[in-house]
Formats: C-alpha cells, sequence, structure tokens
C-alpha cells in the first residue's frame, strides 16, 4: 500500500486541515474519510468556498425551499445552508477534538467579509454565531485588518474560539499575537476559565509570491543590462513567502518565550499557533506541494485545498523544514530592499490585505446574487 505522507507530517508536531468543506463531502462520507484515515484533523471555510460548494448544486434545492416556506429573506436562507454544514462538520470532527484534548478537530467559518472593518460589527457576528451554531469546536474567522484586532481581543474574551485570517506581513502577525494575548488576559482578570479557547493565526503564503513574482516579472521583462541584476531579481522569484513564514515562527517562539505568555501559560492558556494559508501553488513551475514542504513545524497547522492534500499525501518530502535556512530567509527579505530589486514588502502586504478582503466580499455578493435567482426559480408560482 502506498505511503500517505500526509500521516508522517504529524509526526513533526504539524496539523493538516482541508480548506473546504461543501455538503457533498458530508454526505457522501468522504469527509469522515478524510479525517479518520487521511491525517485531516479540521477544517477552514471561506465565502468563496461556501460560493463554489452551494451556487448551481442541487443537494441544497430542498433547504431552500424550506426557508421559502418559512419566509426567510436571501441572507437568512443563506445562513440556514451554510450553519447546518458547519454544525455536521463539527460533528464528525468532535472525535479529533476529544482526543486531542481540545488542540484540532476545529472547523472555522468567516463573518459576512462586507463588515471586516466594523469592530462592533464583527463582534456581534462572532457571538451571534457562535451561539446559533452552538458547537464547541467552532472557530470564528476575523479578518486581520486594524478594526479587526480590537475584535479578536474582546472575542477571545467572550471566550470564543477563533481563526485570524489574511495575515500576509510578520508585523500583522505579531499584532494578531497580543491581541490574542489581551484577550486571555483580560478574560482571566474577569475571574474566568482561559483553558478552553483556541486561536490559529492564518499566515498566507502564495498570494505573496504571486504578487512579487509579477514586480520581477515586469522588471524583467522591461530588460535588465546587467547579468548580475538579472541574477538577483531571478533568486527571489518563488522565495518570499517560504522565508516571511519562517520569520513569522520565529516571531512566535518570542512571543511563547516571554513572561506575559507564560504567566497565561500557568493558567492553562492554549498558545495560538500559526496557521499556513493560501498553500496551493499558483505558479505551474512550482513544485505543488512546497508550501507544504518547506514549512513543516512544531505546533503549526497547514490547511490544504483539495487537490494540494492529494498532492501531498501521494509525494510530499517530509522532514522538520520549518526551521531550516533561518539566516537565509532573513537575508532574502533584507534583499528586497536592495536598489537593484526594489521591492517595498510592506506595500505588497498593504497591496494584498486589500484585495484578499475584496476576494471574499466578491464570491460572497455573487452568491447572494446567485441564492437570489435559485429562490425565485424554486419559488411556487
Amino acid at each position: 500500500m502506498a505511503t500517505n505522507h500526509l500521516l508522517e507530517i504529524k509526526q513533526y508536531g504539524q496539523s493538516i486541515w482541508l480548506d473546504n468543506l461543501t455538503r457533498d463531502i458530508i454526505q457522501s462520507g468522504e469527509l469522515k474519510e478524510l479525517v479518520e484515515n487521511q491525517g485531516v484533523s479540521g477544517i477552514t471555510s471561506n465565502p468563496a468556498i461556501f460560493e463554489k460548494a452551494i451556487a448551481g448544486n442541487v443537494i441544497y434545492d430542498a433547504d431552500i425551499e424550506a426557508g421559502i416556506r418559512s419566509g426567510l429573506p436571501t441572507y437568512k436562507i443563506y445562513e440556514s445552508l451554510v450553519f447546518a454544514d458547519i454544525r455536521n462538520a463539527c460533528d464528525i470532527l468532535r472525535p479529533v477534538y476529544e482526543a486531542s484534548d481540545r488542540l484540532d478537530g476545529y472547523v472555522s467559518i468567516e463573518v459576512p467579509p462586507t463588515i471586516a472593518h466594523d469592530t462592533e460589527a464583527t463582534i456581534a457576528e462572532a457571538r451571534r454565531y457562535f451561539q446559533e451554531i452552538g458547537r464547541e469546536n467552532l472557530m470564528i474567522k476575523i479578518p486581520g485588518t486594524e478594526p479587526g484586532l480590537p475584535a479578536v481581543e474582546q472575542v477571545i474574551a467572550d471566550g470564543i474560539n477563533v481563526n485570524i485570517t489574511l495575515l500576509f506581513s510578520v508585523e500583522s502577525y505579531v499584532n494578531t499575537a497580543w491581541a490574542y494575548i489581551q484577550g486571555l488576559e483580560k478574560r482571566l482578570a474577569e475571574g474566568k476559565d482561559i483553558s478552553r479557547i483556541a486561536s490559529v493565526a492564518s499566515f498566507f503564503l502564495s498570494r505573496i509570491d504571486s504578487n512579487i513574482d509579477a514586480k520581477i516579472d515586469a522588471k524583467l521583462k522591461k530588460g535588465v543590462d546587467d547579468i548580475t541584476v538579472e541574477a538577483k531579481l531571478r533568486a527571489v522569484k518563488g522565495k518570499v513567502a517560504i522565508a516571511n513564514a519562517k520569520i513569522a515562527y520565529q516571531e512566535y517562539k518570542k512571543i511563547i518565550r516571554s513572561e506575559r505568555w507564560q504567566a497565561l501559560a500557568a493558567k492553562g492558556a492554549t498558545e495560538q499557533r500559526l496557521l499556513w494559508a493560501s498553500t496551493s501553488t499558483k505558479d505551474p513551475n512550482y513544485r505543488d506541494v512546497m508550501y507544504i514542504e518547506e514549512l513543516i513545524g512544531r505546533d503549526t497547522v497547514n490547511t490544504v485545498p483539495p487537490a494540494t492534500i492529494k498532492a501531498c499525501a501521494d509525494h510530499c518530502n517530509v522532514s522538520e523544514s520549518l526551521e531550516t535556512d533561518v539566516d537565509k530567509a532573513y537575508t532574502l527579505i533584507e534583499n528586497l530592499k536592495d536598489p537593484d530589486i526594489n521591492i517595498d514588502l510592506d506595500t505588497v502586504m498593504d497591496e494584498l490585505l486589500v484585495e484578499g478582503i475584496d476576494k471574499f466580499i466578491q464570491p460572497f455578493q455573487s452568491l447572494m446574487n446567485s441564492l437570489e435567482e435559485k429562490i425565485k426559480v424554486l419559488s411556487p408560482v
């Protein structure tokens, strides 16, 4: 029998989560199989995933018709579909949640992307989602925007598990980690238990390389006279995201060594793990599993789309790679400031955050439009 390399990754302290959720994989038993036999120990979802799952899929029609009969508006019908899938996924993952002592077994759902810049609305929706879905192993996804961080702090203080998403820069990750810590400190000050709260910080990868590679390709296309300059530019291609992630992990290690964190750990707090997201390789010239192979390390999560899950199970080279070549990672990021390369990483990260929110708003709005059309078709004449 062929080796499933996903199962080897767990030996290095990294959890593999599935970046996909549809009713099809729940009802067919595929999700249960992935969890019980293929090494998958959590699930992430987002509006783009749900748009693909629901739009044009008859498997949801009976529930849409039930919503129509109940007189529900479009948004409430959407929630009824998604909440049902999330609950069922949580139930399938519940044994993992219990067996891992609440380390894994989580299912993530995003608050509406249209409120990414509204702190109070994000807090209110996170509370409502957690209560209405009613599963301990639910994680609420909150974007790592400036208004999102105080929401993270409050929601953690409320005792709700949080997946902070759309993190691109090391600085944004560090800010997220401290928001988690401040939320725990606030809860502890209120005399409440902090031992049953979990959080991950979703650090995005392939989108960084896609953005920077496009900038490098534009420079190369204009023509570079000096062969040394061309070599410098080519040396950066496809390397920044992984280098950036390795540096973020070094910051994670500093944070968990801090006195503030150690005080919380003594009270039973669980470390906020870095989660590698956007891990499918966009450039066909790159190895299809590079965002898994090169970032395997302790106390981390990698959330992986179905095609990459299959590819990794088949041919991932598994080793504890996250802390290899760390010095080279720092050097590579520093080299971006070289006048011959001249890429402002802060600007890139700002661009990616704006784009990232937009990439969730567009499919969310598209899904609402598709659902409205389906409601018209299914409504009794």
